[in-house]
């Protein structure tokens, strides 16, 4: 009898603990209130409930590469534009996104770093001109100092892959961008010489099928080093994807990154 009585007592506890470990990331806090104004400029997003889901692990493994996913249901709104916010990271806003309407209903997903243990909010507007919030607590530190993970980060620097998953259970296709790219966020040092690396990343990005925008991003130090972008989107026939990407320094690398024909 007293293991019946104690049995729902202890999950109550246990509950109540995980309430406690994992903050909500939409709830106030002081450094969110210090950014909001900045970032929502005069708008006023809601809880995004079922429209837009942002994933992350509750513990990342590794700081400097955490995967943020952000999906939607069917039925969701357009969203045409996302702004991706690292509250805790030396610079907050991770990149602003521009979705095309192939991508709809999202189901995207790329990497960060994080600096410390952070919320990590994406802040959408749709089509019709509402905003939403979707948000998740992330355990992780010094993923914006962490050093490259070679020893030549620059070789091959704007060399792009493309990797195609078929057809998704949605029948979309899925694939995968990536860039060669070091990503320096400006607090890292050189582990020879122990001087600054100065900052160096991609802040713009384009990726196409034909002429069809599928996704722009402005992008900041809090993007992974060598960017992933894994995407599902409706295909529009053409034979392949344009990607187009600026960095800080000026480079402008370019290519064409053809699809397999669907079977």
């Amino acid at each position: 009898m007293t293991r019946l009585l104690l049995a729902p007592l202890l999950v109550a506890l246990s509950t109540a603990a995980l309430a406690q470990e994992a903050p909500n990331p939409l709830a106030p806090s002081p450094t969110w209130d210090a950014l909001a104004p900045d970032i929502l400029k005069g708008a006023v997003p809601v809880p995004a409930g079922e429209a837009l889901a942002l994933q992350a692990p509750t513990r990342a493994e590794d700081a400097a590469t955490v995967p943020i996913h952000l999906v939607q249901p069917e039925s969701a709104p357009w969203v045409q534009d996302l702004t991706l916010v690292i509250d805790e990271n030396p610079s907050p806003v991770a990149a602003e996104i521009t979705f095309g309407e192939s991508m709809m209903p999202l189901d995207f997903e790329l990497r960060v770093r994080i600096n410390q243990y952070s919320d990590v909010r994406a802040i959408a507007r749709t089509e019709t001109g509402e905003a939403l919030m979707a948000g998740a607590f992330v355990k992780a530190s010094g993923g914006c100092s962490a050093p490259a993970s070679s020893s030549d980060a620059l070789a091959g620097m704007g060399e792009m892959r493309l990797r195609e998953f078929g057809l998704a259970e949605d029948g979309r296709r899925e694939a995968q961008v990536m860039i060669r790219h070091p990503q320096f966020s400006g607090l890292q040092r050189d582990q020879v010489t122990q001087l600054w690396i100065p900052a160096h990343f991609i802040d713009r990005l384009e990726v196409r099928q034909g002429d069809e925008m599928l996704f722009t991003m402005t992008g900041g130090i809090s993007i992974s080093e060598n960017p992933v972008f894994r995407f599902r989107y409706t295909d529009n026939g053409a034979p392949g994807f344009q990607v187009r990407a600026v960095d800080t320094e000026g480079n402008v690398f370019e290519q064409t990154l053809p699809k397999t024909p669907p079977a």
